[in-house]
């Protein structure tokens, strides 16, 4: 029994810490400009096939990379994924920044399209394999299996949440973006280069999301266009569980949605008799979603509704 829960604990945490990657994409895009950024769940896509195409240029045998070149590949793959959702917010949402919401939330989504059928004509549309980016080897603790691919995706997502929380409050960079998100106007009038702060969060956003999805496709050992879809889903899920707009609630979200998929994963077939199995596992997430929004749309660490939003509100 012991074991058992170790186990689920650490397969919870993994999922977690890949989910909270994504989410503080979600909730930096929305701190910022106040929208919803849909074809964030593409960035995650694109990380793990930029890392797959790097990974494969430098050592052509996709299956036998060595630290250096795996870690190579792992760092270009990110910084060309951020430059990439820097280069979309100069083409696709910053000419509509002085329209309302919903201009640049439909921006979005032709982004997400986009991408998506780019990378099926380019690659093809089938799902294919990816190279585990850390050693296989399995641990027995208490009489449960850990393995040491679930410790390095706990460890590399750790330290990138790390870096982000140190960036956004101990740096200069991080007190230009929070007075930004704080007003945009105001932080112009202030000698503030809006558009620079801007763009270090479309670069910080789809860097963890590109992060994000080559750890997810290290872990299940595959990748294809469309996976994006669903976890992006679940990402913003998670952002809007914790309180969209804050990096400590999208981080608290992302694993309180784990838990959540995790244990009902473990429970539903028990508790059914065999009638609900593991794909139902993301159905939770969206049932989650929906109460949420019917019982506190703010989320568990989400700013109370002030003046400026509803300002926001009445642009619809």
């Amino acid at each position: 029994m012991l074991g058992t829960v170790i186990q689920q604990t650490f397969n919870a945490l993994t999922i977690g810490s890949i989910y909270a990657l994504i989410a503080l994409g979600y909730t930096m895009v929305y701190g910022v400009l106040r929208m919803i950024n849909f074809a964030h769940g593409e960035m995650f896509m694109l990380g793990a096939y930029a890392a797959f195409v790097i990974l494969s240029l430098l050592i052509g045998d996709i299956g036998g990379g060595g630290v250096v070149f795996l870690a190579l590949a792992f760092f270009a793959a990110v910084i060309i994924v951020g430059l990439i959702g820097v280069g979309i917010e100069r083409v696709a949402y910053k000419p509509l920044r002085s329209s309302n919401r919903l201009a640049p939330m439909l921006s979005s989504l032709g982004v997400s399209l986009s991408l998506v059928t780019a990378v099926q004509i380019v690659a093809g549309p089938q799902p294919v394999g990816f190279p585990s980016f850390f050693p296989t080897t399995r641990f027995n603790v208490f009489g449960g299996t850990i393995t040491s691919v679930q410790i390095g995706i706990l460890i590399a997502a750790f330290v990138l949440m790390f870096a982000l929380y140190t960036l956004v409050n101990r740096s200069r960079a991080g007190i230009i973006v929070r007075a930004v998100s704080e007003s945009r106007p105001t932080a112009q009038l202030l000698g503030i280069n809006v558009n620079l702060a801007i763009s270090l969060v479309f670069f910080a956003g789809p860097l963890l999301g590109a992060a994000g999805g080559i750890l997810y496709a290290s872990y299940y050992g595959i990748m294809s266009p469309t996976m994006g879809a669903v976890v992006g889903l679940k990402a913003f899920t998670a952002a809007i569980l914790g309180g969209i707009g804050s990096i400590p609630g999208a981080m608290l979200g992302a694993f309180i949605l784990a838990f959540v998929e995790v244990a009902g994963t473990a429970l539903l077939p028990a508790l059914s008799g065999g009638m609900l199995g593991t794909e139902y596992r993301d159905v939770l997430a969206f049932i989650i979603l929906i109460l949420v929004l019917l019982v506190r749309p703010a989320g568990i660490l989400g700013e109370p509704v002030s003046e400026e939003s509803m300002v926001y509100k009445r642009e619809f």
